[in-house]
């Protein structure tokens, strides 16, 4: 399917960007605040700063909270998106107020370390102490069950945490994730360039994150050779995405180990819809299925 008309109009409006392959780090961020501009206005919602423990530092953290309701609370520990590099909460804050008041669900947020200051495993490691600082916590934070979710770069740690907390966790949601280090997939080879995110740009990240290490199914979750046992997932991907293929192969694995799992795929459109709410209508979509799905939890 072509390119819906929000999705092109986006990128007709961020033509002629530097390429990502082609930035420093600090570059690379200061271009990724332009999210802000494509994004909606805030909801309400009542939000805790906190800091909790990390393996090597303490990690700003957020708890938002659904506008109304006195809880309990059913909870999502949310690990942003950010190619393992860029972005941090406040460029989330729109998208999970907005996650907080569709779900009724009291979203847990960490603005784990980035790299290449912090590569491989920093960000899986501060995540997991986040996550396992949660679900230890989660009655004090008026929370009384956890699933997690990612998007992106997010997703992929969200993925790999899924695992390894699989008994503590009710779900899981991975939004458009990247799960391998493949770059020959349909999806790269269909969306190499001229679709917002691209295969060289995918390359920079992942090369940020591992450095010269050797994927394995700590990073690329898709290199498990076990999927049993999982909880329920819930995969989002975008049609012109490079990274579309991976979220499509994970849903496969996981329905052939037995794990209930919806692959829901967005025609049309482009890689980071949820953040840019403002402008595309995906996120929005989005919200009021996982709010029906998560009912159904």
């Amino acid at each position: 399917m072509a390119l819906n008309d929000q999705a092109r109009a986006v990128l007709d409006k961020t033509a002629g960007a530097a390429p990502l392959e082609t930035l420093t780090a600090f570059e690379a961020r200061q271009a990724g605040l332009g999210y802000l501009e494509l994004q909606g206005p805030k909801e309400p919602a009542r939000v805790e700063h906190l800091f909790i423990p990390g393996p090597t530092a303490d990690l700003p953290a957020r708890v938002y909270y659904p506008e109304t309701g006195e809880g309990p609370f059913p909870g999502i520990v949310f690990l942003h998106g950010s190619g393992f590099v860029i972005l941090n909460l406040e460029v989330y804050d729109v998208a999970l107020r907005a996650l907080a008041n569709a779900t009724g669900h009291a979203v847990l947020a960490v603005n784990y370390q980035k790299a290449p200051e912090h590569p491989f495993p920093v960000p899986l490691d501060d995540c997991r102490a986040a996550t396992e600082w949660f679900l230890d916590h989660a009655e004090e934070l008026n929370v009384e069950s956890l699933g997690i979710m990612g998007d992106s770069a997010g997703g992929t740690l969200a993925a790999v945490l899924a695992h390894e907390f699989k008994d503590r966790l009710k779900f899981q949601v991975l939004v458009y994730p990247p799960l391998d280090t493949d770059f020959e997939t349909e999806s790269y080879v269909d969306n190499a360039r001229g679709f917002g995110l691209e295969r060289e740009g995918m390359r920079w990240f992942w090369r940020q994150y591992l450095g010269d290490r050797e994927a394995t199914a700590e990073a690329a979750p898709l290199r498990a050779t076990d999927f049993t046992g999982l909880p329920p997932t819930f995969v989002a991907t975008a049609e012109h995405d490079p990274v579309r293929t991976d979220g499509e192969r994970y849903a496969r694995e996981l329905q052939a180990a037995g794990v209930p799992v919806r692959l829901r795929g967005f025609t049309g459109t482009i890689h980071a819809f949820l953040l840019m709410d403002g402008v595309l209508d995906e996120y929005r979509v989005l919200l009021a299925e996982l709010a029906d799905w998560l009912g159904e939890r």
